[in-house]
This record gives C-alpha cells, sequence and structure tokens, in this order.
C-alpha cells in the first residue's frame, strides 16, 4: 500500500536491472547470516548457563626423595636385620652367665679380655706358648697346604670319572664306603705312617677335602649337554681339547661350589685335629686355654674360629661370583 501511494503507476513494473538484482541479494544473504549469528550467539549464551563449572582436581605429584634418604633407608634395611641378630646372641650370652653363677664369662669380661689378647696378637714366649695371630697363621698353613694337595687330585679325579663310564662304576663304590669316615678317623693312620703330628694333620685336611671336589666336579662333567660332545665328536677333537675348551668352562660352577664346601670342611677339621696333635694352632690354642681353666680365651677363639671360616667363604663366594655368569648365593 505504501508503494501504491507514493509511486506512480508507471513505476509499478520497474525494468529488470542485473546489478540491483545482485545487490538485493546479498544484501539478503548479509541479513540472513547476521540473524543466524545472532542466534548461534544466544544458543550458547544459554548453554553456558546450564553447565556448572567443574573443580580443577590435579593429581599429586610424586616427590621423589633424596639421594641421602635413598642411601639411610638401604643402610638401615642392610644393617637392621644383623645387628638385631648381634643383640639377640648377646641378650642369650647374658642370660646364660647370669643362670650359671657366672662359670661362663658375660659379654663385657670377654671384651676386655679380648682387648688384652688383640693388643698383642704375635708376641712369642716359647715353643708352647705364642699369641693367637702365630695360632691363626699356623693353622691357615695346614689348611692351605692339605686343601691345594686335594685340589691337585680331587679335581683331575673329578674330571676323569665324570667323563669314563667304566672308571665312574669303578669309583663310585670306594667313594661311597670312604666318604663318611669322620676326618678325625683317619688322623691315627696319618700318625703311624708319617710319623709327625704336623704331616699327620695335614693328612687329615687333605683326606676330608678331596671328597667335595671329587664329587661336584664329575657331577658337573656328567651334566654337560650331549650337544656340546656331539660337536666335539664332529670336529674330532682331542681329550685334552675337550677337556679345556668344553668341559672346564662348563664344570666351573660345579668345581667351585666342591671348593667352597672343601674349604668349609677343612677349617672345621683342623681344630679338631690340633687338639689331638697339639703343637701351634687355634685348636691346640683352644686346648691349652680348657687346661689353664680361662674360659674367656675359649670363648675368644670361638668368634675367632668363625670370623676367619666367614672371611674364607666370603673370598670364595667371590672369586666363584667372578668366574660363573651364575650368581652364588651365601
Amino acid at each position: 500500500m505504501v508503494s501504491a501511494v507514493l509511486h506512480s503507476p508507471l513505476e509499478l513494473d520497474p525494468p529488470h536491472d542485473p546489478q540491483l538484482a545482485a545487490q538485493a541479494a546479498n544484501d539478503a544473504l548479509l541479513e540472513t547470516s547476521k540473524e543466524i549469528a545472532a542466534g548461534a550467539q544466544l544458543v550458547k549464551a544459554e548453554v553456558q548457563k546450564d553447565i556448572k563449572p567443574k573443580a580443577i582436581v590435579t593429581a599429586p605429584v610424586a616427590v621423589a626423595p633424596s639421594r641421602l634418604r635413598q642411601w639411610a633407608e638401604q643402610l638401615f634395611g642392610q644393617a637392621l636385620p644383623p645387628l638385631l641378630g648381634l643383640a639377640l646372641l648377646v641378650g642369650l650370652w647374658s642370660l646364660v652367665s647370669s643362670s650359671t653363677g657366672k662359670s661362663i664369662p658375660t659379654p663385657a669380661e670377654t671384651w676386655e679380655q679380648a682387648l688384652q689378647v688383640f693388643s698383642d696378637p704375635f708376641y712369642r714366649n716359647g715353643p708352647n706358648d705364642q699369641g693367637v695371630g702365630w695360632n691363626v697363621l699356623s693353622s691357615l698353613q695346614r689348611v692351605a697346604l692339605g686343601f691345594g694337595l686335594a685340589a691337585l687330585v680331587g679335581i683331575p679325579l673329578g674330571f676323569v670319572i665324570g667323563r669314563f663310564s667304566f672308571l665312574s662304576r669303578m669309583f663310585n663304590p670306594l667313594i661311597s664306603l670312604l666318604r663318611p669316615v669322620s676326618p678325625l678317623a683317619w688322623l691315627p693312620i696319618g700318625l703311624l705312617v708319617f710319623k709327625g703330628a704336623n704331616p699327620a694333620a695335614i693328612w687329615t685336611i687333605f683326606i676330608c677335602s678331596i671328597w667335595p671336589m671329587v664329587i661336584n666336579t664329575a657331577v658337573g662333567v656328567q651334566r654337560v649337554p650331549q650337544d656340546y660332545m656331539n660337536v666335539a665328536r664332529v670336529l674330532n677333537l682331542s681329550e685334552w681339547k675337550i677337556a679345556t675348551t668344553i668341559l672346564f668352562p662348563a664344570v666351573l660352577p660345579y668345581m667351585l661350589t666342591g671348593v667352597r664346601l672343601a674349604v668349609g670342611t677343612a677349617w672345621l677339621v683342623i681344630v679338631a685335629a690340633e687338639m689331638l696333635t697339639g703343637g701351634v694352632g687355634i685348636g691346640f690354642w683352644v686346648w691349652d686355654e680348657w687346661n689353664n681353666l680361662n674360659v674367656k680365651n675359649i670363648i675368644i677363639a670361638i668368634f675367632v674360629i668363625g670370623i676367619v671360616g666367614l672371611v674364607l667363604e666370603w673370598a670364595l663366594v667371590k672369586l666363584a661370583s667372578a668366574f660363573t655368569f651364575e650368581e652364588v648365593k651365601t
């Protein structure tokens, strides 16, 4: 109606102009876009009103402990069990000492005596009056001689027994018969044959040390995989090559186990052998202190024997760990 009033009848049907039509279409499209954008903003505002803000939860950050703390915890875990064991030993020792009317010295009295003994461990006042250091060295010398001879004989014997089934069947009855015999039962034979206390003690160490090395070495040779031996046969290797390149590396863990057992047995036996034969040695020192009714020195000697045996065991474990790929357990 407005158009009809303002325009004349001649302008009711204006001529068609393409540029004007295109501009009108663009204007309409622009207006439509603005309306759509306004509607989208309105919808977004409504949606944001409905959404409640959520609390931001942050994960706890793990703080790495310091190196000093880690070192302290590791030291505490390693040192506490042995200290508790020593405390238990001292407590039981004190209880036994008090219950026997102090016929067995208390730990404090024994400690005071140990300080005097180790203040001069290498004194010499005669052949039968020497310090504890000389006695320990004499015992270790006998153990080294007897053990060395046992290793020279026992390890090669174990190799040939494990390598050849005929020799295994021949020696097995002898080993089964002689191995259970107490080592001290061989001491009179040594005194009779060698006419001396020191060679008899070395003989006793030899006879008790040889069996673990023979048995463990033979078992190690017998457990070598048969495929290794088949390869050696195909390559036409000599027995020396088989022993050095195939058997020895495979048997080394078993052999070192036998060595450890032999050293432990030898150190146990030498104390008893020296008690019977006399002379200089830790076993003789124990017996001599018993004759003097010096119980404090006997207890000190017990600890010395234990510490030396522990050091020998530790050294052989380290040696076995250095030459084998397997973990060696104490």
